[in-house]
């Protein structure tokens, strides 16, 4: 808790002129500053204005401040900062990751074009959590997207053609809920959050579908595996935190009251996503279907929350919280591997324990937070909602647990699983093919402040659920480190351990035979929309060709008018005046096509 107290001490020092100032624009500036100042300097700059965001966020008493930058745009009420106790949550998890992710990309010799565009990406994310109306959250959730897009752009090579599929999924969903927004406003005539309760009820499929895209729905979530692994490493950091952690939490924005089908949704999410993963043998892809994995937890909790109260909803945003650390700390510590052996596929590591010590350890806390170890944050977070799972009694299964609780627990073990399987592989499966060296300096930092993190939280939780909205009467109900929650914990470990063991080769053999859906629905969009461009094109010449085949025989007729009649046995009396009355209609005729090609 000391620490914890110096840090609130620090960040209530800032003026109070500082408190109302918009974070994401100093974020936006640094971006900036990143790419036209020498390297050391900018990138100093950048992680002093992540710093700042951090620091702003828990400084922030939502009671006393409350909305700031409220005014009107083209007609409308709007808010370009909100702070409330959600938003704040999530101004001191984006700050306080970025900038860990910034010192770690100038230890990954990251160019300056990519942090710099990584920070453009954090302003936009951060201007999205403190929207405080869906019209300026909708701007500022289209930035977040065309920065990203452009964050895997940059690196080139096999991330181009990821990015534009990346680009195409996120159009989508942002055409999506601009839709369900003005449905939403044609109904309530407001765009602010304080105007209803959530989106409105005519509007909450096409939100759902919107945003769910960015939260990597079953069936919506090909782009999550397909792009992640493709950027530079540090690039892959930034990427793997905020576009969905952010999505659940406009989830959130939009379904207040939760609901079983995003509960059962996300139970569906945290099996499917550790099940991909576990066929998985690039690092970067394994991490990204857990990506997936974990966002379905905090589905479930946020579902949850209507249903169960208020632990549900603490442990879904605490799971969020702490899914920042661990996750970034994962692609971190797995990035080393890869900027220092140049492989992307674990089988071809194996060893690196000896010589990588400093990325072995973190990568081994990192796990341990991921798989719900006790001690360590996921093991909180993760139990709060599994606890809420246990009181939804729904479709009872086996011992008389619900359909959801057994699939959090299912998730829980293929999660634990996977997390062997990737350190087995990468640090321990035969001998080190070389001997590279260690994490720079500069990552370790990053990696440090993220493990950190995940450490103390899981040790001192009280600070956890002191962030976390709405918990003022939770913490005497919390009893995380009871009996029947090691004794449980210990259980989900032990099957974990054995099953990855005993069922090691029929996962091989899975992995080799087993596609997902993008093996199908890649494919079937390319040629349909091949096809799609060939059919109109085509149909197109079909017109012109027909188009101007007529003019010329109206032309031709017009120029040979006693051809014409003669052919068809006009007496030669009239043949001067059809000609002039071909040529009159063959002229206006041609003036109509010209002005309709022209009009279209």
């Amino acid at each position: 808790m000391t620490g914890s107290l110096v840090l609130q001490s620090l960040a209530y020092s800032l003026p109070p002129s500082l408190l109302s100032l918009p974070s994401y624009a100093l974020v936006a500036v640094a971006a900036l500053l990143v790419v036209v100042l020498p390297r050391r300097i900018g990138h100093l700059l950048g992680a002093a204005a992540t710093a700042f965001v951090f620091l702003q966020a828990v400084a922030f008493d939502p009671g006393v401040y409350g909305p700031h930058l409220a005014t009107t745009f083209l007609g409308f009420d709007v808010v370009f900062l909100n702070v409330d106790d959600f938003s704040r949550l999530m101004g001191v998890v984006i700050g306080f990751l970025a900038t860990a992710a910034v010192a770690y990309a100038y230890g990954s010799d990251a160019p300056k074009w990519m942090t710099g565009l990584a920070l453009i990406y954090v302003a936009s994310t951060v201007a999205t959590v403190y929207a405080g109306d869906w019209l300026t959250l909708v701007f500022f959730w289209e930035l977040m997207a065309v920065t990203s897009t452009l964050l895997v752009w940059h690196h080139g090579g096999k991330a181009v053609r990821a990015g534009f599929r990346y680009a195409i999924f996120h159009g989508i969903g942002g055409t999506l809920l601009l839709a369900a927004v003005v449905v939403h406003f044609g109904t309530v005539e407001s765009f602010l959050f304080t105007a209803e309760t959530g989106i409105h009820a005519s509007a909450a499929p096409l939100a759902a579908i919107g945003i769910g895209i960015n939260c990597g729905f079953i069936l919506l979530h090909t782009w999550l595996p397909d792009t992640y692994p493709r950027p530079h490493i540090a690039a892959s950091v930034f990427l793997s935190v905020f576009t969905t952690k952010t999505a659940v939490y406009v989830l959130y924005r939009a379904f207040p009251e939760g609901g079983l089908w995003m509960a059962y949704l996300g139970g569906a999410m945290a099996v499917y996503g550790a099940f991909f993963a576990l066929l998985q043998y690039d690092p970067r892809r394994l991490l990204s279907y857990h990506i997936q994995a974990q966002v379905g937890y905090m589905l479930a909790g946020i579902g949850l929350a209507g249903y169960v109260g208020e632990k549900a909803l603490a442990g879904g945003f605490a799971h969020l919280l702490n899914n920042v650390l661990y996750k970034s700390l994962l692609f971190m510590a797995l990035g080393v591997v890869i900027y220092r052996t140049g492989k992307q596929d674990i089988r071809e590591m194996g060893g690196l324990w000896r010589t990588m010590p400093i990325a072995f350890l973190l990568y081994v806390i990192g796990a341990a937070s991921i798989t719900a170890v006790p001690g360590f944050n996921g093991f909180i977070s993760k139990g709060m909602v599994i606890d809420s799972a246990h009181e939804l009694h729904q479709f009872e299964l086996l011992f008389g647990e619900g359909l959801l609780w057994w699939l959090l627990i299912l998730g829980g073990i293929g999660t634990f699983m996977s997390f062997i399987k990737l350190g087995y592989y990468t640090f321990f499966h035969g001998p080190a093919s070389s001997s590279p060296r260690d994490a720079t300096a500069f990552q370790t930092v990053g990696m440090a402040l993220a493990a950190g993190a995940c450490v103390y939280l899981g040790l001192s939780y009280e600070t956890l659920i002191g962030l976390m909205p709405h918990t003022e009467s939770l913490l005497a109900e919390l009893h995380p480190y009871s009996t029947g929650h090691l004794r449980e914990a210990a259980a989900l470990l032990t099957v974990g351990f054995v099953a990855f063991f005993s069922l090691k080769r029929p996962l091989g053999w899975l992995a080799h035979h087993v596609r997902d859906v993008d093996a199908v629905t890649y494919p079937a969009f390319f040629y349909a929309g091949r096809g799609l461009i060939w059919g109109v094109t085509e149909l197109w010449a079909a017109v012109d060709r027909a188009t101007m085949r007529a003019v010329a025989i109206l032309e031709w007729a017009a120029m040979n008018p006693r051809s014409v009649a003669r052919r068809v046995g006009i007496d030669s009396e009239i043949r001067f005046g059809i000609g002039r009355g071909v040529l009159v209609i063959t002229l206006v005729a041609a003036g109509a096509l010209i002005l309709v090609l022209v009009g279209g």
